[in-house]
């Protein structure tokens, strides 16, 4: 006889804060088997696969996110009428309204539980008032959530696609749980007509999201945990009582925490993606191998850095376009300034984005006058040029990454002023005594991450010829290695804050 304790069981279905239900966890793993095992079942009937999928999907999101999970349902209802209307009215003049109307929605909710705040704060400053801050809880995905929903909006706007008539359809697209707290920011262009094929994955898909979960579990339990909580975290929190060696290797630590932390989430929830049948877009392409920061864009959040290009930068660049080069520079500083806001209400995320901006625009007004003096000192496209364009480029990124990771300015000019005036080379030996599993994880993360393309592609190939049962014991020993490195509970994902 089986006693069931029902008081247990409703807890799976409550909300509880410190408990959401994240990639990584064994209760994660244990549910993502039953919902497999359920979704094959009915593979062959496609309304009820769907509606499963959205009522999944809205359960660990609630799950996540309590109560708010009723925002995400009003932002669906929302957006899928706005891009109904847009559809309906041919005019310019109404169709300019809906959008208006969309935008005031969307950017409204998400400013008000992002920003309120922030720009309070700004206010008592500058009148040398007293700063109280609003009890204001920010909906975990909101940001992304609601840039999914507004490129359908803005795809309509711009007759880039036709509406869908299903509002179910519209609502698995945003609400699809793999990618709704922290991307890939998918549109609906891409997503929705993946509903209307027949269901099918491939062996070379099976192979291909196995190495994701693989790549991602060991990427963000393994890697990004530990040297965040036994390294990273320690020295970055008060940099002045380490030397400027210590702080150095963890500014390159962070560097790779938060890439590893990132991509892991997105390489995880592409794969879970794929095992379900639907393809999201690539999020990461090796970004520290760019030979500069256009080149790292195109390989750093690629769906946020393409959202950002298709909606924001391009519409700026029409506008300044009397102006040249100094226009696109002037719509490459506007557009990283908000790319720095989106990520956070703080200064420091918009000096973060104003850096990249400034990089950027210093790049398109110089890259003449760069490749003549390359090609007269006859480096132009050698190997040689592009190690240095690689090296050079990392330490720019990893420079803006401390203004990333610490919000208060004065402690990270004190991590500055350490690497530079208080570096002891003969730390360098007792530090890798002291943290030998810290920096045996840095050095194989970079290692990963440097790897030739050709090599993933091989192994998912690899992968993919095994029998179900192997590659099921492939999996679970991935989980058992990273189980055994991991020192604490799954941390929660860096972007999740966004």
């Amino acid at each position: 006889m089986f006693n069931f304790d029902l008081q247990k069981i409703l807890q799976i279905f409550e909300y509880n804060q410190g408990d959401p239900l994240l990639f990584g966890t064994s209760s994660f793993l244990i549910t993502f088997f039953f919902l497999l095992v359920i979704y094959r079942l009915l593979s062959k009937y496609k309304n009820p696969r769907i509606l499963f999928l959205i009522f999944f999907s809205l359960f660990f999101y609630y799950k996540a996110a309590g109560i708010y999970f009723l925002l995400l349902i009003f932002s669906a209802i929302s957006n899928f009428y706005f891009g109904k209307w847009m559809a309906y009215y041919k005019k310019q003049t109404p169709r300019r309204l809906i959008l208006l109307s969309s935008l005031i929605l969307n950017l409204g909710l998400l400013g008000y539980f992002k920003y309120t705040n922030f720009f309070i704060k700004i206010v008592t400053d500058l009148s040398a008032g007293s700063f109280d801050p609003v009890d204001i809880f920010l909906p975990i995905g909101i940001s992304f959530y609601t840039f999914k929903s507004l490129s359908y909006v803005l795809d309509i706007y711009f007759e880039a696609m036709e509406p869908t008539k299903s509002f179910r359809d519209f609502s698995l697209f945003v609400f699809f749980f793999p990618n709704i707290l922290a991307g890939p920011i998918d549109r609906a262009s891409q997503f929705l007509p993946q509903l209307e094929e027949e269901f099918f994955i491939s062996k070379a898909d099976i192979g291909r999201a196995l190495l994701l979960i693989i790549a991602g579990l060991i990427k963000k339990n393994m890697i990004a945990d530990y040297i965040s909580l036994n390294f990273v975290d320690r020295v970055l929190g008060d940099p002045l009582r380490f030397t400027g060696t210590e702080n150095l290797f963890a500014v390159y630590g962070y560097a790779l925490q938060i890439y590893c932390d990132f991509s892991g989430y997105s390489d995880i929830a592409i794969g879970i993606g794929l095992l379900l049948g639907f393809k999201l877009m690539d999020n990461f392409n090796s970004p520290y191998q760019a030979t500069s920061i256009a080149d790292f864009w195109r390989r750093w959040h690629i769906s946020l850095s393409s959202w950002l290009l298709d909606y924001l930068f391009r519409p700026l660049q029409m506008k300044f376009r009397n102006l040249r080069n100094y226009g696109n520079a002037i719509a490459l500083l506007i557009t990283f300034l908000l790319c720095g806001l989106w990520h956070g209400a703080s200064w420091s995320f918009v000096l973060w984005g104003a850096l990249h901006g400034f990089y950027m625009s210093f790049a398109l007004l110089f890259q003449k006058p760069k490749n003549k003096f390359y090609k007269k000192i006859g480096l132009f496209n050698t190997k040689l040029l592009r190690v240095g364009q690689v090296f050079i480029t990392f330490h720019l990124i990893v420079f803006t990454w401390i203004f990333f990771k610490v919000s208060d300015f004065d402690k990270a000019f004190n991590i500055l002023d350490q690497i530079f005036n208080f570096f002891k080379p003969e730390v360098v030996p007792q530090f890798i005594e002291s943290f030998t599993p810290t920096f045996v994880l840095i050095v194989f993360g970079y290692v990963l991450h440097f790897l030739p393309r050709s090599l993933e592609l091989k192994t998912a190939d690899q992968l993919s010829k095994l029998p179900f049962v192997i590659q099921a014991l492939v999996l679970a020993l991935v989980i058992w290695v990273v189980a055994q490195v991991q020192s604490a509970d799954l941390q929660p994902f860096i972007y999740f804050q966004f």
